[in-house]
């Protein structure tokens, strides 16, 4: 597949997750067996985004078989996306257990894989009535669906009213993030500034794998959106790039947050965009 398809398809698979329209399932299922890895993680991602909308059955089924894809980020995010319908993935444990106890098996897959397995196996217990949890917001008792959907997209517990009120405020911030990316790298991927632009070149001219402003979370109930993580390293890379007091303040709660859950973190500063092979690449000469 050449660059230019892979990323219609691959931010289609996008669009197709943030719908909210159950349709959209049909076009899911064929980006899923799609040959470009990047598109099939895209695909499953979208698909858990849908819980609670798509049919859970047919989504689970849909799923079950990226857990034995041969790219590791997309047995990540099949596992992600399969937390998210709770009861109704009951029937994928056995796999998530084998995932998960397989020796040659990534790491960050692997916490995925334990995160999925907690909510579906904490979903069937509220639907045995042998646990109650309420919506961190309203307070109102959850169901077991509701409590699955909302633990895999905020990692809090909401009921659906609160949900898609959460949802829509999300949408919004990250459709005004979106805006401010302007800045093309070399391969096509827009970024918000000439620091991340050399940063994300200097890593693909590496082969280095890495994800740009993806929301991960790293503390329980609590999100980051860094720079850049690179899976495969399990590294996370932060480009402070003002100097402003209210920006500098963010930065020492972000970087807080790293360093309590104890991640690996690479801080860039406009001073080091001249000499990446230096700050980056020994850097990460020592983490491996």
């Amino acid at each position: 597949m050449n660059l230019t398809n892979e990323r219609k398809l691959a931010a289609l698979a996008k669009r197709l997750g943030e719908s909210a329209d159950p349709g959209a399932f049909t076009r899911l299922r064929e980006l899923a067996a799609s040959e470009s890895a990047l598109v099939r993680r895209l695909a499953a991602s979208a698909v858990g985004k849908l819980a609670g909308i798509a049919d859970s059955a047919a989504s689970v089924d849909l799923l079950r078989p990226l857990l034995d894809d041969s790219h590791p980020q997309v047995r990540q995010y099949a596992a992600k996306a399969l937390g998210a319908f709770g009861t109704a993935a009951e029937k994928t444990l056995p796999d998530l257990r084998d995932l998960y106890r397989n020796p040659a098996e990534k790491d960050y897959v692997k916490r995925s894989v334990k995160t999925a397995g907690k909510t579906i196996r904490e979903s069937l217990r509220i639907a045995e009535g042998n646990t109650l949890h309420s919506c961190a917001r309203c307070s109102r008792p959850v169901a077991a669906d509701e409590y699955a959907r909302s633990r895999k997209m905020f990692q809090k517990t909401l009921c659906d009213h609160c949900f898609d009120e959460t949802y829509i405020k999300r949408r919004n911030f990250d459709t005004r993030v979106e805006v401010s990316k302007t800045i093309a790298t070399s391969d096509g991927k827009l970024v918000q500034s000439d620091g991340e632009r050399r940063i994300a070149e200097w890593l693909a001219a590496r082969d280095i794998a890495y994800r740009y402003d993806d929301r991960l979370r790293i503390i329980e109930g609590r999100q980051v959106r860094p720079d850049f993580y690179l899976p495969e390293l399990d590294v996370y890379i932060e480009y402070w790039g003002m100097d402003t007091l209210d920006y500098k303040i963010g930065m020492m709660i972000k970087q807080q947050m790293y360093q309590h859950a104890g991640k690996r973190l690479i801080s860039v500063y406009p001073k080091d965009k001249n000499r990446l092979d230096s700050v980056l690449g020994d850097k990460l000469g020592r983490l491996k």
